[in-house]
């Protein structure tokens, strides 16, 4: 029974393998805050900062910014995406349940979840996001 923890360690280790080189990790990166390259996104108040791959063309990492009192319409992303709260509070709604995520909690959209973000509280919101491919933002209609 040994060979079964052994073959789900290798499994998560290709896994973890190809997504790094999927998105261009293959050297060690290290980007300070005070690094961080803010470009607005069309949305007033909304900032990303891209610190790995392309986010117009492929797998990507980036932290993103919501504003104090931002309210998203309905919409979903095409990649799937990963997602962890570093500062601030989100309130997120997907299939008609609200969720707050505080900084430090995490999420997964995947398979084009609709959702609806709103920044609770005083402060702005910052997550960092992991998408699979390029990033869009696909409004409901």
């Amino acid at each position: 029974m040994k060979l079964k923890p052994m073959v789900m360690i290798a499994l998560v280790a290709v896994i973890a393998m190809a997504t790094s080189v999927a998105i261009g990790a293959e050297k060690t990166m290290l980007v300070p805050k005070a690094n961080l390259v803010w470009k607005d996104m069309g949305v007033p108040g909304v900032m990303a900062a891209p610190v790995m791959g392309d986010m117009a063309k492929g797998p990507c990492r980036f932290f993103l910014k919501y504003p104090k009192g931002f309210v998203s319409p309905a919409h979903h992303h095409t990649p799937d995406h990963y997602v962890t709260v570093v500062s601030g509070t989100l309130l997120l709604t997907v299939d008609g349940k609200e969720t707050r995520l505080e900084a430090g909690s995490f999420f997964a959209l995947t398979n084009k979840a609709v959702h609806v973000a709103k920044v609770d509280g005083d402060q702005d919101c910052v997550m960092f996001v992991q998408a699979d491919g390029p990033w869009d933002v696909v409004l409901e209609k």
